[in-house]
């Protein structure tokens, strides 16, 4: 007996829109999810003056905002068999207005940073509540590989587009117009809502019953410690400031309570057989690895385009779309040959690593004090195509975990990928510069004194710019030089591992996925009484 397919619609929408554009209705939505959220990283230096906060400050904020991101992850299909599509994204949108709203005219950073950890949560739910409704027709096998292909595209894509946008407007006239287009957008998307989709449910709604809200406050504490640590660890002096010994502490307690209940109750917010599956242990420890040899593009080549090559803002910003370039060809390379042609894990691995050892070896040759810009395309371009490939190829890898521990191993991936990965590469990568640094002076100044006669020409403060100059130069080459090293070393290891897994992984049906929650919910329940 053959059941009758029928065609992809989304039910949610009113049928006086056209069934082809419902799709693209909700493309267009995610995609103003993904520029929304509390503060944008790309307008820190205005903010930081404008708001008469740190640097620091600023960036704890926007970090905050990937945590609340992050732990969503964990419970998006309780949301979704709790709240329609329509409701949902009026919430959300809602909800981002808000947060938009007290970023601009807040000067508390706890205020701040909380806003921002609101809007997180907000953000992933309108993407998941977009997402989810399109699943089938993006792909209608349910095929992981492809599906996040197309979820990558949009992040990265989009996280260089959002950059873009608020450099470009906040040289045009202010940052807080950035907050602003994000509210009058979000007004749109809440105004089409409200005109075009319909209260639609294919099922009962189930209750948020048997969520581990105390887990899910304790695991965002212990990253909020985390990213504390690694963002004010320089500007404290690190383990000589009572602050960064206090987080420390409370991040490890935390931690350890998180372990501790999830030994006991029984739906953990993040399971503890979770941390023991191979892929998340292996993709968890190589994405800290990725995030050290790519720390250079958040910290070397802002310091030198900027300080050796004077470029502004807006030269620097304009970087953004060879990554996005990049970032466009990674996916559609990845979603060739990975998710269509099924090439193995270890030679995407291998390809994305070697990208990114491509860009390290570049960037070591080229610097220099007189380089074009042009220069700088291919490297850039290389690291993006690379990061595409290595960020799609690993969070597919965890697909073939158990489902019910799936969505806590994507939580467990976005707090390196998203959260601190970034935040360890540039901690790491300034201790090491600053010590380099300073060997380096001391080196290259050892010849300099009154006998030399180089000291008669050129005025003290002239000199000592020039040997600071040149010391950065020094460091920065010899710092690409050992990042090389990790980056062959790694390839090495990863030619004499043997695998020949592909993706394979399928995306289980909704109404599988509520029969399961439905059932544990009912389970609970009985225990509760007995």
């Amino acid at each position: 007996m053959h059941h009758e397919i029928r065609p992809f619609s989304i039910p949610d929408i009113r049928g006086f829109v056209p069934e082809k554009v419902k799709p693209w209705i909700l493309i267009v939505f995610f995609l103003i999810y993904q520029i929304s959220g509390g503060i944008y990283l790309a307008a820190v230096s205005e903010m930081s003056g404008s708001l008469n906060l740190m640097y620091e400050d600023i960036m704890m904020a926007g970090y905050a905002s990937l945590v609340g991101l992050a732990l969503t992850f964990t419970f998006m299909y309780r949301l979704k068999f709790r709240f329609p599509t329509k409701m949902a994204l009026m919430i959300t949108a809602s909800g981002l207005i808000v947060c938009n709203l007290i970023c601009i005219h807040t000067h508390s950073v706890p205020v701040l940073v909380a806003t921002c950890f609101v809007a997180g949560f907000f953000r992933m739910w309108g993407t998941f509540a977009c997402n989810s409704t399109i699943q089938l027709w993006i792909t209608p096998k349910r095929d992981m590989a492809v599906w996040l292909c197309y979820i990558q595209l949009a992040v990265q894509g989009f996280l260089q587009i959002s950059g873009l946008i608020t450099i470009y407007i906040a040289f045009i006239s202010k940052w807080e117009y950035m907050h602003w287009l994000i509210i009058g957008l979000l007004f749109c998307l809440i105004l089409i809502t409200s005109i075009a989709f319909r209260h639609y449910r294919s099922m009962k709604k189930l209750p948020l019953y048997g969520i581990d809200w105390m887990g899910c406050l304790l695991w965002g504490a212990t990253i909020i410690c985390a990213i504390f640590v690694f963002i004010y660890g320089d500007y404290f002096d690190w383990y000589q400031s009572t602050s960064i010994w206090m987080g420390t502490v409370f991040g490890l307690v935390t931690l350890g309570l998180n372990l501790w209940r999830a030994s006991f109750i029984r739906h953990p917010f993040i399971a503890n057989e979770t941390w023991r599956y191979r892929n998340v242990k292996i993709t968890f420890v190589l994405f800290i690895v990725v995030d050290i040899l790519i720390s250079p593009s958040h910290d070397f080549e802002h310091i030198y385009t900027e300080v050796i090559l004077g470029y502004d803002a807006l030269n620097l910003i304009s970087l953004n779309w060879i990554v996005l370039l990049g970032t466009v060809c990674g996916a559609l390379f990845t979603y060739r040959n990975f998710a269509l042609r099924k090439w193995k894990y270890k030679t995407m691995t291998l390809i994305g690593f070697s990208l990114l050892v491509g860009y390290l070896i570049i960037m070591y040759f080229i610097i220099d004090y007189n380089v074009p810009k042009e220069m700088l395309f291919f490297p850039i371009l290389l690291r993006g195509f690379g990061y595409i490939i290595i960020a799609i190829t690993f969070i597919t890898a965890l697909s073939a975990i158990p489902f019910q521990n799936f969505f806590q191993s994507l939580s467990i991936q976005a707090f390196i990928s998203a959260c601190c990965g970034s935040l360890i590469g540039s901690a790491v990568l300034t201790h090491v510069f600053k010590f380099t640094m300073k060997k380096n002076v001391m080196l290259l100044g050892a010849n300099i004194d009154n006998v030399n006669p180089i000291t008669k020409h050129i005025s003290a403060e002239s000199l000592f710019g020039s040997l600071q100059q040149h010391a950065m130069i020094v460091s920065m080459k010899e710092i690409y030089g050992w990042l090389c090293i990790l980056g062959i070393f790694c390839l090495m290891a990863f030619f004499l591992k043997e695998s020949s897994l592909r993706p394979k992984s399928l995306h289980p049906k909704f109404s599988t996925i509520r029969h399961t929650v439905k059932h544990e919910i009912k389970m609970d329940k009985i225990l509760k009484e007995d």
